[in-house]
């Protein structure tokens, strides 16, 4: 059934459609009688503790389908045992203009650039969320505004993370998008030393990075030795960056392109923080082998994001 209704919603182009399937969810998830459908059809076991949580299976949505918190009570139904959103940015922001999402074969072409409804509103929606459905863990994405400079970041990273995560299980500094001018710098040793020791300074969580899969060892090596001191767990990896497939902007690469460049870099990041360090691995993931792989590569836990578009709302379930 899913291969026809992808069929139909990708003759709209990708924006409009992820849009359309948003409405559709937020209106089912007013339903508590197909709620509750769809957790029984969807529910799987696999548990994991992480972070003194408890995750009922180590699949989770990762930061970009859900960018404005509005989607928690459905992707939790369809099984998946944790929930990332965002990435939330202190003030609303429209993002980059259209078009700005494409599709490629198992592969998506983005360059959003952190569009979301800003830290008070979002922050409302976890809270009121996370009070209703305590037993499925939930992550917030932070991120800094796009016209905010260089060394104006920390505090914004500050701020923006003080308003959200006190309404979350864990929060997740995204350092490595290719779609706003500049934030991978903060991932150089002298930027990422000084936000997390201003972040740190506000914790009320797990604090997470979110790193790109464009670094080379030297650059990995410096930043596992800051995250081991000053970070509660690393996510291999963001989306690769691409130029000239989405016009003359920078865009990110995910999807199953994104599969071996992802997981080479969580192998190289578990090798560099030893054992027992939380590492969440993300990039390609479709199928039960992917997981696999990524778990080998030394994931505690694993994300996706391109393959549920592709795959359809089953995805969790199949693979947990």
């Amino acid at each position: 059934m899913y291969r026809l209704i992808r069929e139909l919603l990708f003759r709209l182009d990708a924006e409009e459609a992820h849009e359309f399937t948003t409405r559709q969810m937020m209106a089912l998830q007013e339903i508590p009688i197909v709620m509750r459908a769809i957790s029984r059809i969807c529910r799987a076991e696999n548990p994991r503790t992480l972070f003194g949580l408890r995750f009922r299976t180590p699949i989770g949505i990762a930061a970009g389908f859900d960018k404005n918190a509005l989607l928690m009570p459905f992707l939790a139904a369809l099984g998946f045992g944790f929930v990332e959103v965002g990435t939330v940015t202190l003030r609303p922001q429209p993002g980059n203009p259209r078009p700005r999402l494409f599709r490629g074969p198992e592969a998506l072409i983005n360059r959003m650039g952190f569009n979301n409804d800003g830290a008070d509103a979002i922050a409302e929606r976890l809270r009121e969320w996370r009070t209703a459905n305590p037993a499925c863990p939930l992550f917030v994405n932070v991120g800094k505004n796009r016209d905010v400079p260089l060394e104006g970041a920390v505090e914004n990273y500050v701020e923006c993370y003080r308003r959200v995560a006190p309404h979350a299980d864990a929060a997740v500094l995204n350092l490595s998008s290719p779609n706003t001018p500049g934030l991978r710098d903060l991932q150089k040793p002298e930027h990422l030393e000084t936000l997390l020791n201003a972040v740190r300074s506000v914790r009320s969580g797990p604090i997470l990075i979110k790193i790109a899969p464009d670094l080379d060892d030297v650059q990995i090596a410096e930043i596992c030795e800051i995250c081991v001191r000053l970070a509660d767990g690393i996510i291999c990896t963001n989306t690769t960056m691409i130029s000239g497939a989405a016009g003359s902007q920078p865009a990110g690469l995910s999807g199953k392109p994104l599969l071996r460049k992802s997981t080479d870099v969580l192998a190289k990041v578990r090798a560099r923080v030893g054992a027992e360090y939380p590492l969440i691995g993300v990039g390609g993931v479709f199928t039960k082998d992917d997981v696999r792989e990524k778990i080998a590569a030394g994931a505690n836990l694993v994300q996706l994001y391109t393959s549920f578009i592709y795959e359809g709302p089953m995805i969790a379930k199949r693979l947990a």
